[in-house]
C-alpha cells in the first residue's frame, strides 16, 4: 500500500526522555555559558519546544550569543539523552521488531538532534533497519525545520524515492507534518497519549506498531513476532 514508512523516533521506536532530564541539561547549558542561576521558566523555555523568537529573547535578557549557546545547549542535551539511553532510562518499545515484516522501505524523522538521532539507534542495534534516518543539524536554522514543518520529511521521501507514504507520529505536530507534506499519517497511542484528545484527524489510530504492519497490507503480528 504504501512506498515508504517513515517514523518519529521518541514515543513511536523508544521511549521518551524525562522532562527533568531534558530541564537538568537545559540548566548545564546555562551553567557552561557562565550563566550560574537562570530563571527555571527560562531553563524550560530552553528545554523543549524551543523556537527562535523566544531562544534570542533569552538570550538577549543574559548577555548571550545565540548561535553559540544553541550549540552549547544542542551538545548538552544530545549528551544527556544518549547517556539515558546508555543507563536503560530510555529504552526501545517491544514491538519494534514488528517493522521487519513490512514491505515498504523505511526512515525515521525526528525533531531531535541528528547526533541523538545517530547514537540511540546505533545503540539499540536499530540503524541497519532504516534506510534514512533524519533530525535536527545544530543550528538555529533547524528550529524552524521542526515538525509541523514537513521539511525533513520531504528530504527522506525524495531521498527513499517515494510516491506514495506513511508517517508514524505520537504528537498532533507529527499529524499535521504528514498533512504539510501530502502523506498518511498513524497516530500511535503508547501509554502516555491513552488518553490525548487530538484536534486533528489522522489518517489511522494505531494501539501500537502491529497494527502499522496491517495497515501497510501484511498479515497481522502477534506479540511474539510471529506471522
Amino acid at each position: 500500500m504504501y512506498d515508504a514508512v517513515v517514523l518519529d523516533k521518541d514515543g513511536v521506536l523508544v521511549g521518551r526522555t524525562p522532562f527533568d532530564t531534558l530541564r537538568e541539561a537545559a540548566w548545564d547549558a546555562f551553567v557552561s555559558s557562565g550563566v550560574e542561576d537562570p530563571d527555571l521558566a527560562h531553563v524550560d523555555d530552553i528545554a523543549v519546544g524551543v523556537d527562535p523568537a523566544t531562544l534570542t529573547d533569552i538570550c538577549e535578557r543574559y548577555g548571550l550569543d545565540p548561535v553559540e549557546f544553541w550549540r552549547v545547549r544542542d551538545e548538552t542535551a544530545a549528551a544527556a539523552q544518549v547517556d539515558a539511553a546508555r543507563s536503560g532510562r530510555k529504552t526501545p518499545y517491544d514491538d519494534v521488531d514488528a517493522l521487519r515484516h513490512l514491505d515498504a522501505s523505511l526512515g525515521v524523522v525526528s525533531s531531535n538532534q541528528q547526533a541523538t538521532v545517530d547514537a540511540v539507534l546505533d545503540h539499540f542495534g536499530l540503524s541497519g533497519r532504516f534506510e534514512v534516518a533524519y533530525g535536527r543539524e545544530p543550528s538555529i536554522a533547524s528550529l524552524s525545520r521542526k515538525k509541523p514543518s514537513p521539511y525533513y520529511i520531504e528530504r527522506a521521501l525524495e531521498d527513499l524515492g517515494a510516491e506514495t507514504a506513511i508517517f508514524v507520529g505520537d504528537n498532533e505536530s507529527d499529524i499535521h507534518a504528514a498533512d504539510n507534506a501530502g502523506i498518511d499519517s498513524a497516530f500511535v497511542r503508547r501509554p502516555h497519549r491513552q488518553s490525548a484528545e487530538l484536534s486533528c484527524q489522522p489518517t489511522y489510530e494505531i494501539g501500537d506498531l502491529h497494527d502499522l504492519v496491517s495497515i501497510c497490507g501484511r498479515a497481522p503480528v502477534d506479540a511474539d513476532g510471529e506471522i
